[in-house]
């Protein structure tokens, strides 16, 4: 999508499993929707507050963003990209497709929500 690099769910559990520190996590949704469950280890930082994180993830090897359904998720990714972060990866599908795989989703703690 966009022309950005994706990973699905069986191939992210996979990475979580066998190289856990070779990518940073980032839930993208709102507040309200990480509330419902999130992936296990991941960043809270809304879409909205993307912009004030770029200079610290240029740092970072990869980056793995999600979303409900993938598609805002995408949008960041493209957004990154053109701010010279290349390194990000859309999960596709989002967290909808990740639950539909089987697959853990955890309760965020309420002091981790914002990113």
């Amino acid at each position: 999508m966009f022309g950005i690099q994706e990973i699905n769910a069986p191939q992210l559990s996979s990475l979580m499993q066998n190289e856990p520190d070779s990518f940073h996590l980032v839930d993208v949704r709102s507040l309200a929707e990480m509330a419902q469950g999130m992936l296990p280890a991941a960043e809270a930082v809304p879409m909205h507050l993307v912009p004030l994180r770029i200079d610290e993830w240029r740092e970072r090897p990869k980056i793995v963003v999600y979303c409900r359904t993938g598609v805002r998720s995408a949008q960041v990714c493209g957004y990154l990209q053109q701010q010279g972060v290349n390194q990000v990866v859309n999960l596709r599908g989002g967290i909808v497709d990740w639950y539909r795989q089987g697959l853990p989703i955890e309760m965020p703690e309420a002091s981790s929500q914002v990113g």
